[in-house]
Protein backbone atom coordinates (compact mmCIF):
# COMPACT_ATOMS: atom_id res chain seq x y z
CA UNK A 1 0.00 0.00 0.00
CA UNK A 2 2.65 2.47 0.96
CA UNK A 3 4.16 1.97 -1.94
CA UNK A 4 1.23 2.60 -3.97
CA UNK A 5 0.97 5.56 -2.50
CA UNK A 6 4.43 7.15 -2.95
CA UNK A 7 4.68 5.81 -6.63
CA UNK A 8 0.95 7.44 -7.37
CA UNK A 9 2.50 10.62 -5.32
CA UNK A 10 5.10 10.68 -7.56
CA UNK A 11 3.01 10.47 -11.22
CA UNK A 12 0.93 12.95 -9.76
CA UNK A 13 3.60 15.91 -8.33
CA UNK A 14 5.45 15.25 -11.99
CA UNK A 15 2.23 16.40 -14.18
CA UNK A 16 1.10 18.58 -11.46
CA UNK A 17 4.03 20.79 -10.72
CA UNK A 18 5.45 21.33 -13.77
CA UNK A 19 1.71 22.64 -15.12
CA UNK A 20 1.19 24.52 -12.16
CA UNK A 21 4.76 26.60 -12.45
CA UNK A 22 4.07 26.79 -16.67
CA UNK A 23 4.95 30.30 -17.94
CA UNK A 24 0.99 30.46 -18.62
CA UNK A 25 -2.42 29.47 -16.38
CA UNK A 26 -3.04 26.96 -19.74
CA UNK A 27 -1.86 23.42 -18.45
CA UNK A 28 -3.01 23.76 -15.15
CA UNK A 29 -6.54 24.70 -16.03
CA UNK A 30 -6.36 21.63 -18.37
CA UNK A 31 -5.16 19.45 -15.76
CA UNK A 32 -7.79 20.72 -12.87
CA UNK A 33 -10.49 20.17 -15.54
CA UNK A 34 -9.48 16.49 -16.28
CA UNK A 35 -9.48 16.26 -12.46
CA UNK A 36 -12.76 17.42 -11.92
CA UNK A 37 -14.68 16.06 -14.77
CA UNK A 38 -13.16 12.40 -12.85
CA UNK A 39 -14.68 13.75 -9.48
CA UNK A 40 -17.73 14.36 -11.45
CA UNK A 41 -17.40 11.16 -12.28
CA UNK A 42 -16.81 10.00 -8.99
CA UNK A 43 -19.98 11.58 -7.46
CA UNK A 44 -22.44 9.96 -10.25
CA UNK A 45 -21.29 6.65 -9.45
CA UNK A 46 -21.70 7.55 -5.37
CA UNK A 47 -25.42 8.48 -5.96
CA UNK A 48 -26.13 5.91 -8.08
CA UNK A 49 -25.37 6.31 -11.37
CA UNK A 50 -24.46 3.31 -13.75
CA UNK A 51 -21.07 3.36 -15.85
CA UNK A 52 -22.82 5.34 -18.91
CA UNK A 53 -24.70 8.12 -16.92
CA UNK A 54 -21.64 8.43 -14.44
CA UNK A 55 -19.26 8.52 -17.48
CA UNK A 56 -21.95 11.67 -18.79
CA UNK A 57 -21.86 13.52 -16.14
CA UNK A 58 -17.99 13.47 -15.81
CA UNK A 59 -18.19 14.46 -19.68
CA UNK A 60 -21.07 17.45 -18.40
CA UNK A 61 -19.28 18.42 -16.01
CA UNK A 62 -16.34 19.03 -17.95
CA UNK A 63 -18.17 20.73 -20.88
CA UNK A 64 -19.26 23.14 -18.53
CA UNK A 65 -16.69 24.40 -17.21
CA UNK A 66 -14.96 24.54 -20.58
CA UNK A 67 -17.45 26.42 -21.78
CA UNK A 68 -16.77 28.74 -18.69
CA UNK A 69 -13.02 29.50 -19.56
CA UNK A 70 -14.46 29.71 -23.87
CA UNK A 71 -16.35 32.52 -22.26
CA UNK A 72 -13.57 34.25 -21.26
CA UNK A 73 -15.00 33.57 -17.22
CA UNK A 74 -11.15 33.14 -16.10
CA UNK A 75 -10.25 36.34 -16.70
CA UNK A 76 -13.24 37.91 -15.36
CA UNK A 77 -13.84 39.23 -12.13
CA UNK A 78 -17.02 37.14 -11.15
CA UNK A 79 -17.37 38.57 -7.13
CA UNK A 80 -21.21 38.20 -7.46
CA UNK A 81 -20.35 34.21 -8.67
CA UNK A 82 -18.37 33.74 -5.19
CA UNK A 83 -20.59 35.52 -2.88
CA UNK A 84 -23.76 33.50 -4.17
CA UNK A 85 -21.02 30.35 -4.15
CA UNK A 86 -19.99 31.11 -0.92
CA UNK A 87 -23.39 31.23 1.04
CA UNK A 88 -24.43 28.51 -0.37
CA UNK A 89 -21.24 26.61 1.02
CA UNK A 90 -22.09 28.26 4.72
CA UNK A 91 -26.11 27.24 4.89
CA UNK A 92 -26.04 24.13 2.81
CA UNK A 93 -23.35 23.04 4.06
CA UNK A 94 -24.65 23.19 7.65
CA UNK A 95 -27.93 21.70 6.33
CA UNK A 96 -26.21 18.53 5.28
CA UNK A 97 -24.23 17.74 8.15
CA UNK A 98 -27.44 18.55 10.21
CA UNK A 99 -29.31 16.06 8.46
CA UNK A 100 -26.17 13.72 8.50
CA UNK A 101 -25.78 10.25 6.58
CA UNK A 102 -29.75 9.49 6.97
CA UNK A 103 -30.84 12.81 5.04
CA UNK A 104 -28.35 12.45 2.03
CA UNK A 105 -30.90 9.91 0.34
CA UNK A 106 -34.07 11.59 1.28
CA UNK A 107 -32.71 14.18 -1.25
CA UNK A 108 -33.84 14.23 -4.64
CA UNK A 109 -31.42 12.93 -6.62
CA UNK A 110 -31.63 14.97 -9.50
CA UNK A 111 -30.81 18.08 -6.74
CA UNK A 112 -28.09 15.93 -5.10
CA UNK A 113 -26.66 15.40 -8.78
CA UNK A 114 -27.47 19.21 -9.38
CA UNK A 115 -25.65 20.46 -6.38
CA UNK A 116 -22.73 18.21 -6.77
CA UNK A 117 -22.11 19.80 -10.07
CA UNK A 118 -22.77 23.36 -9.06
CA UNK A 119 -20.01 22.50 -6.28
CA UNK A 120 -17.27 20.58 -8.95
CA UNK A 121 -17.64 23.30 -11.77
CA UNK A 122 -17.21 26.34 -9.17
CA UNK A 123 -14.20 24.48 -7.53
CA UNK A 124 -12.47 24.05 -10.85
CA UNK A 125 -13.45 27.94 -11.92
CA UNK A 126 -12.31 28.94 -8.61
CA UNK A 127 -8.92 26.90 -9.21
CA UNK A 128 -8.40 27.99 -12.54
CA UNK A 129 -9.17 31.74 -11.92
CA UNK A 130 -6.67 31.81 -8.90
CA UNK A 131 -4.09 30.13 -10.75
CA UNK A 132 -4.23 32.83 -13.47
CA UNK A 133 -3.97 35.39 -10.36
CA UNK A 134 -0.83 34.00 -10.03
CA UNK A 135 1.13 30.85 -8.49
CA UNK A 136 1.96 33.00 -5.42
CA UNK A 137 -2.05 33.02 -5.14
CA UNK A 138 -3.08 29.95 -5.73
CA UNK A 139 -0.80 28.19 -3.50
CA UNK A 140 -1.68 30.24 -0.50
CA UNK A 141 -5.16 29.01 -0.64
CA UNK A 142 -3.84 25.17 -1.86
CA UNK A 143 -1.52 24.97 1.31
CA UNK A 144 -4.09 26.03 3.35
CA UNK A 145 -6.02 23.33 2.98
CA UNK A 146 -3.24 20.92 2.79
CA UNK A 147 -1.83 22.57 6.71
CA UNK A 148 -5.25 22.62 8.23
CA UNK A 149 -5.12 18.95 7.73
CA UNK A 150 -1.70 17.96 8.89
CA UNK A 151 -2.09 19.95 11.98
CA UNK A 152 -5.50 18.85 12.84
CA UNK A 153 -4.32 15.19 12.50
CA UNK A 154 -1.09 15.76 14.75
CA UNK A 155 -3.55 17.97 16.88
CA UNK A 156 -6.09 15.09 16.51
CA UNK A 157 -3.42 12.46 18.04
CA UNK A 158 -2.45 14.48 20.72
CA UNK A 159 -4.97 16.03 22.54
CA UNK A 160 -8.21 14.45 20.95
CA UNK A 161 -11.24 13.97 23.84
CA UNK A 162 -8.97 15.82 26.42
CA UNK A 163 -10.45 19.04 26.55
CA UNK A 164 -14.25 17.58 25.09
CA UNK A 165 -16.31 14.78 25.91
CA UNK A 166 -17.41 14.83 22.21
CA UNK A 167 -16.17 13.73 18.53
CA UNK A 168 -17.12 16.23 16.06
CA UNK A 169 -19.18 14.58 14.11
CA UNK A 170 -18.76 10.49 14.86
CA UNK A 171 -21.31 9.38 12.75
CA UNK A 172 -19.75 10.97 9.73
CA UNK A 173 -16.56 10.96 10.63
CA UNK A 174 -15.44 8.65 13.51
CA UNK A 175 -11.50 9.79 13.95
CA UNK A 176 -12.51 13.88 13.98
CA UNK A 177 -11.94 15.37 17.42
CA UNK A 178 -12.94 18.98 18.15
CA UNK A 179 -9.05 19.33 19.16
CA UNK A 180 -7.94 18.51 15.97
CA UNK A 181 -10.29 20.96 14.53
CA UNK A 182 -8.75 23.54 17.00
CA UNK A 183 -5.18 22.39 15.95
CA UNK A 184 -5.96 22.89 12.08
CA UNK A 185 -7.04 26.53 12.97
CA UNK A 186 -3.75 27.22 14.97
CA UNK A 187 -1.98 25.89 12.19
CA UNK A 188 -3.68 28.04 9.41
CA UNK A 189 -2.74 31.19 11.46
CA UNK A 190 0.69 30.69 12.06
CA UNK A 191 0.48 29.81 8.25
CA UNK A 192 -1.24 33.42 7.11
CA UNK A 193 1.17 35.69 8.89
CA UNK A 194 4.00 33.66 8.00
CA UNK A 195 3.35 34.28 4.64
CA UNK A 196 2.38 37.33 4.71
CA UNK A 197 6.30 38.09 6.29
CA UNK A 198 7.31 36.29 3.06
CA UNK A 199 5.70 38.14 0.94
CA UNK A 200 7.13 41.29 2.57
CA UNK A 201 10.46 39.82 3.04
CA UNK A 202 10.79 38.85 -1.11
CA UNK A 203 8.55 41.70 -2.22
CA UNK A 204 5.83 39.43 -3.81
CA UNK A 205 4.93 40.34 -7.15
CA UNK A 206 1.95 38.99 -6.77
CA UNK A 207 0.61 39.03 -3.37
CA UNK A 208 -1.02 36.07 -1.64
CA UNK A 209 -4.26 35.54 -0.42
CA UNK A 210 -3.27 36.55 3.39
CA UNK A 211 -1.11 39.87 2.08
CA UNK A 212 -4.60 41.11 0.53
CA UNK A 213 -6.67 40.34 3.39
CA UNK A 214 -4.26 41.55 5.83
CA UNK A 215 -4.14 44.55 3.28
CA UNK A 216 -7.45 45.43 5.28
CA UNK A 217 -6.58 44.67 8.76
CA UNK A 218 -4.97 41.90 10.74
CA UNK A 219 -8.73 41.42 11.65
CA UNK A 220 -9.52 40.10 8.38
CA UNK A 221 -6.81 38.14 8.12
CA UNK A 222 -7.57 36.23 11.12
CA UNK A 223 -10.75 35.96 10.52
CA UNK A 224 -11.00 34.84 7.16
CA UNK A 225 -8.26 32.10 7.77
CA UNK A 226 -10.05 30.71 10.80
CA UNK A 227 -13.64 30.65 8.33
CA UNK A 228 -11.11 29.02 6.08
CA UNK A 229 -9.97 26.10 7.97
CA UNK A 230 -13.17 25.56 9.16
CA UNK A 231 -14.86 25.17 5.74
CA UNK A 232 -12.01 22.79 4.96
CA UNK A 233 -13.23 20.63 7.87
CA UNK A 234 -17.02 21.12 6.12
CA UNK A 235 -15.78 19.69 2.58
CA UNK A 236 -14.07 17.26 4.07
CA UNK A 237 -17.11 15.87 6.26
CA UNK A 238 -19.44 16.05 3.09
CA UNK A 239 -17.90 13.98 0.72
CA UNK A 240 -17.73 11.77 4.23
CA UNK A 241 -20.77 11.89 4.36
CA UNK A 242 -21.73 11.34 0.78
CA UNK A 243 -19.56 8.39 1.00
CA UNK A 244 -21.14 6.78 3.95
CA UNK A 245 -24.32 7.01 2.49
CA UNK A 246 -23.30 5.13 -0.30
CA UNK A 247 -21.29 2.28 1.74
CA UNK A 248 -18.21 3.31 0.04
CA UNK A 249 -14.85 3.95 2.06
CA UNK A 250 -13.32 5.64 -1.12
CA UNK A 251 -14.55 7.50 -3.63
CA UNK A 252 -13.18 5.43 -6.51
CA UNK A 253 -9.96 3.69 -7.28
CA UNK A 254 -8.44 6.23 -9.74
CA UNK A 255 -5.28 7.24 -7.56
CA UNK A 256 -3.87 3.98 -6.30
CA UNK A 257 -3.02 3.87 -2.38
CA UNK A 258 -4.87 7.42 -2.29
CA UNK A 259 -8.79 6.33 -3.27
CA UNK A 260 -10.46 8.55 -5.66
CA UNK A 261 -9.78 12.43 -6.81
CA UNK A 262 -12.71 13.34 -4.74
CA UNK A 263 -10.77 11.95 -1.67
CA UNK A 264 -8.20 13.84 -2.51
CA UNK A 265 -10.25 17.51 -2.99
CA UNK A 266 -12.89 16.94 -0.82
CA UNK A 267 -11.56 20.02 1.49
CA UNK A 268 -10.70 22.37 -1.47
CA UNK A 269 -14.38 22.31 -2.77
CA UNK A 270 -15.48 24.69 -0.51
CA UNK A 271 -12.61 26.40 0.20
CA UNK A 272 -11.21 27.38 -2.67
CA UNK A 273 -14.60 29.57 -4.38
CA UNK A 274 -14.58 31.12 -0.59
CA UNK A 275 -10.89 32.04 -0.90
CA UNK A 276 -11.70 33.78 -3.70
CA UNK A 277 -14.67 35.51 -2.59
CA UNK A 278 -13.09 36.80 0.58
CA UNK A 279 -10.27 38.04 -1.68
CA UNK A 280 -12.96 39.82 -3.86
CA UNK A 281 -14.02 41.69 -0.70
CA UNK A 282 -10.43 42.38 -0.07
CA UNK A 283 -10.28 44.24 -3.27
CA UNK A 284 -13.21 46.48 -2.34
Amino acid sequence: MLKQRVITAVVLLAILLPALFWRTPVPFAVVALVLIGAAAWEFGRLNGLAGGAAIGLGLGCAALCAGAWAAGWLDRPTPLVWSVAGAAWVLGGAALLRAGVQGWPHIPRAIRLAGGLAALCLAWLAVAQARTIGVNFLLSVLVLVWVADVAAYFAGRAFGLKFTRSKLAPSISPGKSWEGVWGGMLGVLVLAFAWVAGDQHWQAQVPSLYSRLHATGAWLLVLGALFLAAMSVVGDLAESLVKRSAGAKDSSRLLPGHGGVLDRIDALLPTVPLAMMLASFAAR
